[in-house]
């Protein structure tokens, strides 16, 4: 029985969730379960993961329905732009980065240091971007350059 508590279903005023469309529901609720500790709230139709204060829900690709006609829905293909990614913040990057890698996650590169933050990113199994950041010089007033003009 599912806990109505850990639905993404607020009592007044809205909650943020993000939904993927993942070839394998299965390999994905594990992914984002193990990587981030989410707590698998339902396994199937949809998936959802609560992770921290937010949901990640879950599904097959589709084609439209009668809420969103002409809209199919389909996970990312390889060298496909990038146009919207996950950004997780963590309190510790660099203990974050040594249980993920030992739980299989694999990074673009090690956490940077970007003045602002200290960041990395990897993806998931659909190959969906994720951003992992701590804040560190923003805390005191230090921000990451403008990105450069032309």
């Amino acid at each position: 029985m599912v806990d109505p508590d850990d639905l993404p279903a607020p009592q007044q005023g809205l909650v943020v969730t993000h939904f993927l469309t993942v070839r394998d529901v299965a390999v994905s609720r594990k992914f984002y379960a193990d990587i981030f500790g989410g707590h698998v709230v339902l396994a199937e139709n949809p998936a959802i993961v609560r992770i921290a204060n937010s949901w990640i829900i879950m599904n097959p690709g589709g084609g439209p329905t009668p809420d969103k006609p002409d809209v199919i829905l389909t996970p990312p293909a390889p060298g496909d732009p990038v146009s919207t990614f996950l950004n997780i913040r963590v309190a510790d990057i660099a203990a974050f980065y040594a249980d993920a890698q030992a739980k299989g996650a694999h990074f673009l590169t090690e956490p940077l240091d970007r003045k602002a933050e200290l960041r990395c990113y990897l993806r998931d199994p659909d190959g969906y971007l994720i951003e992992i950041g701590q804040a560190t010089g923003m805390l005191h007033g230090v921000f990451a350059d403008p990105p450069a003009s032309g």
